[in-house]
């Protein structure tokens, strides 16, 4: 933890500690060495009368929210890391402040480069660098690096081999596509490996990334990694994206799943929810808001239709099951000029994105809401559950007595509306307020696209053969 704010009281506000049913009237909180000292009646807390307090009567105080699924670094495409090579922790450090700014005062980076992941981790720990808690898996074991058929397999054609391979080493390290060779007892040996390196859990690949449909590890290798992860004193986590996948992971003993109503056109079976709840696993799941879901169904061809209802049906079982649910969105930043651009799958309706960073959980929020989930549970799922399912319970989730003081104030009951999670007033990170105006202190990728310039405005692009207004019978089709 980084060094201690001054001691602080929040005094008279409505707190929903996220342990209660109801929320607490009138009550406060006493903030001190970065923890909360006391919470309760303010004349009941014995308050010193040099204590400094913040008057947050009419207010509303939650627990830190927290995301159980993002990539600080996650914009990968070739234009953009070579172009930032050498600068990947100040990028990490801007998405860092980007989710602190939006109320996101821990959160848990499931796929990304390990080393620079854990240096701006124990930065910000040290409070060298402001910006929200980070715990860290580095790579999805299992998978190979960015320019790899995994991510963007084109790169290769277009960059050295030396760039290529450099990348993606830093990526996936020893634990890449080459595990899916070895026999369990080989593939724990190098996740015992990876483990020493820092990281603060594991999240492995139970389907492969693209289709999708296929088994990455047998359920004796999956079973052994967990294992490892256990035998360390961390969580373990896996990528499923089939109904085989999801069972197979759960059986395996994983804390939590990574977008578990992700299954292709096939819902979740009724055995698999139950075993779900049963064994008290995380899901996280991916809504869309009804207005983002009828876009993508009406630009889909039919399979993708096909995916996309059962995706949106299992978020509704889930709901309805009692599976520990947890939020997030594979939220993270691209540059200006990938943002914009209309062949990406981002280029949909933005003001509902739920995959850019500081706005992805309120989609998250938004789209839950829709769904039917109960207030209260939503707010578990950005909170508590997360806390739970990743094994910081002790310190974080809820805003209770020697608990670490990450609370946010909100100006709005965020039981009454999901968007009201949007109304922030102010953010405590460890008892300190958060200077929300100064972050990101660095932009780069949140800084806009430069104007064009003299020449872009003066070239004419050539369409090339055949698009050109001429004869319709004449020239390649």
């Amino acid at each position: 933890m980084a060094n201690a704010a001054a001691p602080l009281a929040i005094i008279d506000a409505t707190v929903i500690d996220g342990v209660s049913d109801t929320p607490r009237e009138r009550c406060s909180i006493w903030n001190e060495d970065g923890r909360i000292r006391a919470i309760g009646a303010r004349q009941e807390l014995g308050l010193p009368p040099s204590l400094q307090v913040f008057d947050a009567q009419g207010k509303y105080v939650i627990p830190g929210l927290m995301d159980a699924n993002v990539h600080l670094l996650a914009d990968v495409r070739l234009e953009n890391l070579a172009r930032h090579m050498g600068h990947y922790e100040d990028l990490i450090v801007e998405a860092a402040q980007v989710a602190l700014k939006s109320g996101l005062t821990t959160v848990f980076d499931t796929w990304g480069p390990r080393r620079h992941l854990i240096a701006v981790r124990d930065k910000i720990n040290s409070g060298a660098v402001p910006g929200s808690r980070i715990f860290c898996a580095g790579n999805i074991i299992g998978f190979d690096g960015p320019f790899s058929a995994d991510f963007f397999v084109k790169a290769p054609e277009v960059a050295s081999a030396a760039l290529v391979k450099r990348i993606n080493a830093i990526w996936a390290e020893n634990v890449g596509r080459h595990l899916m060779w070895l026999p369990p007892e080989r593939v724990a040996g190098e996740v015992r490996r990876y483990i020493g390196t820092g990281i603060d859990f594991i999240k492995y690949a139970s389907n492969d990334h693209f289709p999708g449909a296929f088994l990455a590890f047998s359920p004796q290798a999956q079973a052994a990694m967990v294992a490892e992860a256990q035998r360390a004193g961390i969580t373990a986590q896996a990528h499923t994206t089939s109904v085989e996948g999801l069972r197979i992971a759960i059986e395996a003993g994983c804390n939590l799943i990574q977008h578990a109503n992700i299954t292709g056109p096939v819902p979740i079976p009724a055995a698999t929810l139950e075993l779900l709840a049963q064994r008290r696993t995380g899901a996280v799941v991916f809504p869309f808001t009804q207005r983002r879901l009828e876009w993508f169904m009406e630009k889909a061809d039919e399979a993708t239709r096909c995916g996309y209802s059962a995706s949106d049906t299992n978020v509704r079982r889930l709901i309805d099951s009692g599976v520990k649910l947890l939020m997030a969105w594979d939220s993270h930043l691209l540059a200006p000029e990938a943002a914009s651009d209309p062949a990406w799958f981002w280029a949909a309706p933005s003001d509902d994105s739920p995959h850019t960073l500081g706005q992805g959980h309120l989609a998250w929020l938004k789209a839950m809401e829709e769904k039917g989930c109960r207030p209260l549970e939503m707010l578990r799922a950005a909170t508590h559950n997360i806390a739970v399912a990743y094994g910081k319970e002790k310190d974080l989730g809820t805003l209770e007595s020697g608990k670490i003081a990450d609370l946010v104030i909100l100006d709005r009951n965020p039981l009454q509306a999901a968007a009201n999670y949007g109304a922030i007033h102010r953010i405590l990170k460890e008892g300190a307020m958060v200077d929300r105006g100064a972050l990101p202190a660095n932009p780069i990728l949140t800084k806009p696209m430069e104007p064009l310039t003299e020449e872009e405005i003066s070239y004419m692009p050539f369409l090339g053969v055949g698009k050109l207004p001429m004869c319709p019978g004449c020239g390649p089709r």
